[in-house]
Parts: C-alpha cells; sequence; structure tokens
C-alpha cells in the first residue's frame, strides 16, 4: 500500500523500518499520519519480525500531536482524536512482534507517547522527550498518564507532566524512560543490530514472552505466574522448541522455522 506519510523500507532478514515522514511538521502526529499508522499495523504480515519506528530526518522522531488540527476542537472532537491516537498506539504494543522506538531528535506529546508504546526504546545523544501538553492547556491524550508512570514511577512521571520539562536522552536513560543512548550518527546501526538478536531467536517463543509480559503488568503474582506457566508449557508443543534444543545439545546454530 502506497502511504503519504509513512516510508517502509523493505523487511530484511524479518526487520521492518517504518518512517514517520512529515519533514514541514517535524513529523507531527496528524489524524492523517495516525490513520495510517492504524492501517499500517492491520497490514503487518507475517515476513516481519521485529519492526523499527523512527522519524525521518535528525531533527525529530516525531514532535507531537498535530497542534494547527487540535486548536479547533471542541470538547467532543478532543474525546474522539485523543481515543482514536490512543487505539493506533495500544495496537502497537499489542503487536505480536517486538517494536523499537529509534528515536533520533525531537520525541515530545504524542511523540513521546508513541515511544512509550514501543517494547524498546534506544536514542541519539541529541534526542529530547517530554510530555508538554499543559503548556497548551491540554494533558497528555495518547495514554501518556497511562504509560509513563508505569516506565518512570509516579514521581517523575508527575514532574514531567505537571512541568511540561523537556529533558535530555541522558536524563531519560537515568529515570529509566529509554534503554540506551547512542551517539546520533550510531544510531541505526545499533538499533538494527538490536534488532538482529531479537530475530535469531524462535519467533513464537518471542513472541509468547512479549504477550506474558504485557498481560502481567497488572496482574498479581498468582495470575501472573499461572500465566507465565502456561505460555512456557505451551512452548514445548512447538517445532522451534524441539530445534533449538536439539541444537544446543548438538553444538549447532538453531534453525526456527515460526511453528
Amino acid at each position: 500500500m502506497d502511504y503519504k506519510f509513512l516510508k517502509q523500507e523493505t523487511p530484511v532478514q524479518g526487520i521492518c523500518v517504518l518512517y514517520i515522514s512529515c519533514p514541514q511538521t517535524l513529523n507531527a502526529l496528524s489524524r492523517g499520519v495516525l490513520e495510517e499508522l492504524d492501517s499500517f499495523v492491520d497490514a503487518i504480515g507475517p515476513e516481519v519480525r521485529c519492526l523499527v519506528i523512527r522519524g525521518e530526518g535528525e531533527k525529530s522522531f516525531v514532535a507531537g500531536a498535530d497542534i494547527s488540527e487540535m486548536a479547533y476542537m471542541n470538547e467532543e472532537q478532543g474525546f474522539e482524536f485523543g481515543r482514536f491516537g490512543a487505539s493506533v498506539f495500544r495496537k502497537i504494543e499489542e503487536l505480536p512482534v517486538p517494536v523499537i522506538a529509534a528515536v533520533n531528535g525531537f520525541a515530545l506529546g504524542g511523540g513521546c507517547e508513541l515511544a512509550m508504546a514501543c517494547d524498546m526504546r534506544v536514542a541519539a545523544d541529541n534526542a529530547k522527550f517530554g510530555q508538554p501538553e499543559v503548556k497548551l492547556g491540554i494533558i497528555p491524550g495518547f495514554s501518556g498518564t497511562y504509560r509513563l508512570p508505569k516506565l518512570v514511577g509516579q514521581g517523575y512521571a508527575k514532574e514531567m507532566i505537571y512541568s511540561g520539562r523537556v529533558i535530555r536522552s541522558d536524563e531519560a536513560l537515568r529515570i529509566g524512560l529509554v534503554n540506551h543512548v547512542v551517539p546520533r550518527a550510531e544510531l541505526m546501526d545499533f538499533v538494527l543490530k538490536l534488532a538482529g538478536d531479537i530475530v535469531a531467536n524462535a519467533p513464537m517463543a518471542v513472541a509468547k514472552a512479549k504477550r506474558v509480559i504485557n498481560d502481567n503488568y497488572d496482574m498479581d503474582e498468582t495470575a501472573g505466574l499461572d500465566l507465565e506457566n502456561q505460555a512456557f508449557g505451551a512452548c514445548f508443543a512447538t517445532e522451534d522448541q524441539k530445534e533449538g534444543m536439539q541444537a544446543f545439545l548438538g553444538k549447532k546454530n538453531p534453525e526456527f522455522k515460526n511453528k
């Protein structure tokens, strides 16, 4: 499918790189961008085993939601816009394949929320993060008040959201908002190496691990361990489990078939 606001590289060894491409607005999330993201996620096929999301250009991952659209919304329109954006990010979070945000610049408002919907965040050393919505008279609307406290704790999340302060990548790393910070010129090499490490493993096992971790987040210990035990047992019904263990015992590299 052809997109106006997205650019997709042909998957190589199961790794797909998706660019948010609206350079004139620093890759801001308009309704059109969100609709294309929604369509793209729905269309991801089995050839994709890891998705990398980044912004086009060197300045911005995603600078936020499109203020030129939001400025004239009424209460009902604001509600629908927020609900739609949150639903798209939830789809990204629930993809059965890992998603890595390669944050190459500004990740503000909706951009920070998009990064948080991914499984991992790798930031260039020039990246900046923030939830500055209160400076515009609104609050985070694409699940920022939900995901940010879970990633960095309530104290840091409240400070970022209440103050609207923008933080540098080194502080984002310190508080646990990102996994790694690398020099800007090395960002994609690092991310693609990480993605390669992931896709070298059994796809069904990675998918089950992601599902258990996501579902475990709000469970008590008993329910969470039971979920893990069931998924662990289910792995033994797969061909990949047999291949992986036999390859280990035979001291050779496994050839996983996602079965």
